[in-house]
Parts: C-alpha cells; sequence; structure tokens
C-alpha cells in the first residue's frame, strides 16, 4: 500500500510539472476567426529562424534565391516538426495524457523530434516505425539513435500505409494501453493535423514579420507527409494570397496532396480547391521515399562546401533539385524571381553512413586531401 502510495504521489506531481508548460495561446489576427484553435502551447522552438540570401550553386540566371532556416528550430529538435509538436503535446497536456503514440519511417525526423520533446515533458512515448525488414534489428544511427536515447518504446511495423492499416495498428495499442491504466496521445504520422496546423500558421506571421511578403514573390518547400505544405499554403490564403506557393513532393504524387490539403480546406472550413492555393511540383521523387542516388549525396556534399548549409537525403535535397530543375526549365511556373526556400531540417538523416561512405570515396580520389597529419611544430607544414 506505501508502494501504491508513493507511485501514486509521484504521479500527480508528474501530472503538476507537465501542466506548468502550458502557455496560453492567441493567434495571428488573420486566423482568430478559425474554429477550435487551440487554447495551449508548449515552448519548444528556438525562434525566430533566420533568413537570409543563399548562394546555392547552379541557380538559374535571373532568380534570387533566400532561405527560411527552420533546420534551426532547435539542436536535438531541429527541424519544423518542433513547431507543430508544441500544440499537440499541449493539448496532450492539456487532456491529462500520460503517453505519446505516434509513427514514422526508421530515420524519421518527426519521431526524433517527438521523442524528445516528449521526454522532456515527462510523457512515454511509443514510436511505430515502418520498416521493409521483418526485424527488430533496425540499426543504432541518426535518427533513430537519438529515438532510442530519448528511452522511447520502438515498435517495427511492416512499411505499409497510415490510412488505414498503420493507424489501426496504432489504435489498437492505444486502447491496450488505456487498459493498463495509462492515457494514451496519438499524434497522426508526420504531425500533420488540424491541431498541428497551427504551428505553421504561428511560423507564417513569424515570416510576416520577417517581411516576406514583400521581399518575395514565390515560397518553396518539400512535401513527405503534406502537412507543411498545407499549412503555409492556408496562411498565405488567409493573409490575402501575396505569393505563390510550391510543395516539391518527394513521397507520393500531386494527386495525393492535393487530396490531403482539399480536406485540410474542408476541416478549416475554407471554400477553395487545393490547386488554386498550392502548386505541387511532380517528378522529383527518384528512386522513391527515403531512397537517395549517388548524385543526391554528391548535390549535398556540393551544397554545404559552398553554402556551408547541411540539407537531408530524404526531403531537401530532392525539393531543392525540383526547385532548380523547374526554374530552369519551367520559369514560367513561378510568380516571380524573387524565391524564398523553406529548410524544414533533418539533419540527423545525414548520419545514416551513406554519406560518410562517399565522403571517403571522394576524398581517396581528390587532389586535395581534406584531413591532414601534422605530428609536431618542428615538422615542416602539412601543406
Amino acid at each position: 500500500m506505501n508502494d501504491l502510495n508513493a507511485n501514486t504521489t509521484q504521479d500527480v506531481h508528474i501530472v503538476k510539472n507537465s501542466l506548468t508548460h502550458l502557455h496560453p495561446y492567441k493567434p495571428p489576427k488573420w486566423a482568430s476567426s478559425l474554429k477550435d484553435i487551440p487554447q495551449y502551447f508548449v515552448k519548444l522552438a528556438q525562434r525566430n529562424t533566420p533568413i537570409h540570401r543563399w548562394h546555392i550553386p547552379n541557380l538559374p540566371e535571373g532568380f534570387s534565391l533566400s532561405i527560411k532556416r527552420d533546420d534551426l528550430t532547435g539542436s536535438t529538435l531541429s527541424g519544423n516538426k518542433v513547431r507543430k509538436l508544441e500544440f499537440l503535446l499541449a493539448d496532450a497536456l492539456n487532456k491529462k495524457c500520460d503517453t505519446i503514440l505516434t509513427c514514422g519511417g526508421t530515420q524519421s525526423n518527426h519521431c526524433r523530434a517527438t521523442a524528445l520533446a516528449a521526454k522532456q515533458l515527462g510523457l512515454d512515448c511509443y514510436l511505430f516505425l515502418r520498416s521493409s525488414e521483418k526485424s527488430t534489428d533496425i540499426g543504432c544511427n541518426g535518427n533513430l539513435l537519438l529515438s532510442k536515447m530519448a528511452g522511447s518504446n520502438i515498435i517495427v511495423v511492416p512499411n505499409i500505409r497510415y490510412r488505414p492499416g498503420l493507424k489501426k495498428m496504432i489504435e489498437k495499442m492505444a486502447e491496450n494501453l488505456k487498459q493498463q491504466g495509462s492515457s494514451p496521445y496519438i499524434i497522426e504520422i508526420g504531425a500533420s493535423s488540424y491541431t498541428g496546423m497551427f504551428g505553421y500558421l504561428t511560423a507564417f506571421q513569424e515570416m510576416i514579420e520577417q517581411n516576406v511578403l514583400e521581399d518575395y514573390d514565390d515560397i518553396v518547400v518539400t512535401a513527405g507527409t503534406g502537412g507543411t505544405a498545407a499549412d503555409i499554403a492556408i496562411a498565405n490564403y488567409l493573409t490575402g494570397s501575396k505569393l505563390k506557393c510550391h510543395a516539391v513532393n518527394v513521397a507520393d504524387n500531386a494527386v495525393y496532396y492535393y487530396d490531403i490539403i482539399n480536406k485540410d480546406l474542408r476541416a478549416v472550413g475554407i471554400d477553395v480547391q487545393a490547386e488554386e492555393i498550392i502548386d505541387v511540383i511532380d517528378g522529383y521523387k527518384g528512386k522513391g521515399y527515403a531512397v537517395s542516388t549517388q548524385h543526391e549525396l554528391e548535390n549535398i556534399i556540393e551544397i554545404s562546401r559552398t553554402t556551408g548549409v547541411l540539407v537531408d537525403p530524404v526531403y531537401n535535397i530532392k525539393a531543392i533539385r525540383g526547385m532548380l530543375t523547374e526554374m530552369k526549365n519551367n520559369p514560367g511556373r513561378f510568380k516571380g524571381k524573387r524565391i524564398l526556400y523553406v529548410h524544414t531540417g533533418g539533419v540527423f538523416d545525414l548520419y545514416d553512413g551513406k554519406i560518410a561512405s562517399l565522403m571517403r570515396s571522394l576524398q581517396s580520389t581528390e587532389k586535395t586531401k581534406q584531413v591532414l597529419y601534422w605530428g609536431d611544430i618542428s615538422d615542416p607544414l602539412p601543406c
């Protein structure tokens, strides 16, 4: 009985401590008429993330390019997902939930951010990670390393679609946890949901205050689950559609994304078609989602060497290649020549071993080595 009382007291302390993280949320004026506006958010992201010119290799003549650095929303919580998690985890805390369930690939940025943020808030976390291998031996590098270090409960599942297959598996686990006395909260794949949308509505207000509406004609973002692209397009529409929004598909096809965005528009209560507020750019997912070609990996190295900005192999490099190709071959697709690219993060994807292997190969063939040895100051200079 004493142990039970001690555990109960500890649980109450955790709940009270978690609730102290909640902050009242006030939406931007242009979003204040939306229904079901979240009451609270939790402070997770580092902001305002900067915008600066980006002198990227192979930029077509006549275009100017800048980058919104949402890879700098944090260190281990870096990337676009943390903005959405500020609202979703606040909702979980407000509902007195103690366990988070979500899903993604084995190198999911969303799952890594969710695992770490949940632990910071005193919440347990279950990650359903899709893998083509029927094994629990999925490695321990990149995002997966951080997810494991956060103490997440990891469940390896087949590489199936979220709806209806994977979602049903998560819901079944949630029901089982309820029967065991837990209070679970399910976060949709990629944190793409109505509540999560307010993360990028708030981010768009941040960009407005950074003069985006005056300084740029077009805004480009990658589309994985499609949530961030939809959120930016909705925010742009609500503020007068001054920019033209583009989303480069890296996982599915344009029909799929327009369907997702149209559902989001209906949920928001906006009577407009997705095709009218965002341009989904097809044809640049390469070999498939999360599958990289050597040329894509070489482009990552080229960009990092010339600009000092790291981009990931799953999302951003494919979107950037698509954007540059469209600028060159189909410039009329863009409203103007002043382009803003939103970097959605993903740096930990670079630690899965593929880039390291390519770097070793390149260094063995390059005339100028990047790594030199200098044993003592009395020795000749190593260059």
